[in-house]
């Protein structure tokens, strides 16, 4: 990813959704964050893979994300790494994904999260569960394609 002046590369990155998923449509949520995750996601300690987004009463939050506690970020909070974080989109958004999510049977899963403009974001993706045949599909299509760019890089000297 080309990191631009107002997007930095990313803290974090679940690599595996777009394994196990088909990512139909992304969006740019902000996070509700108290002080000391956001010192952590300064250090880059997040992570992800084993996050997922739910909606519950018109409003998406964040589930399972772990953002690691820094040990000198705060002396009179309880750090909790796991909370559930809110999820901040507008209500369009919210109305699009509530139907897609309950409607349809799309899941909602966090792709990655990064910063813009000094504010931490997280890039979730609607999707769709790939079966066990789609993924060897991917897996054997993400193969040739690398033999392919070999044949032709050897071809070429």
């Amino acid at each position: 990813m080309k990191a631009s002046a107002d997007k930095l590369p990313p803290i974090a990155v679940n690599r595996k959704a777009r394994f196990d998923y088909f990512i139909e449509e992304q969006y740019e949520a902000g996070i509700a964050l108290a002080g000391w995750e956001v010192k952590s996601l300064r250090a880059g300690k997040a992570q992800i893979t084993e996050a997922y987004v739910y909606v519950k009463n018109g409003e998406a939050f964040l589930f399972g994300a772990h953002f690691t506690p820094l040990i000198s970020a705060s002396t009179h909070v309880n750090a909790e790494p796991r909370r559930t974080r809110k999820l901040l989109l507008s209500r369009r958004q919210l109305d699009h994904l509530v139907g897609a999510v309950e409607r349809k049977g799309y899941t909602l899963v966090p792709l990655d999260l990064h910063w813009r403009a000094g504010r931490a974001k997280l890039e979730i993706g609607l999707a769709k569960g790939k079966k066990q045949h789609d993924k060897r599909a991917a897996e054997k299509d993400r193969d040739w394609q690398r033999d392919k760019s070999r044949i032709l890089k050897a071809n070429r000297r």
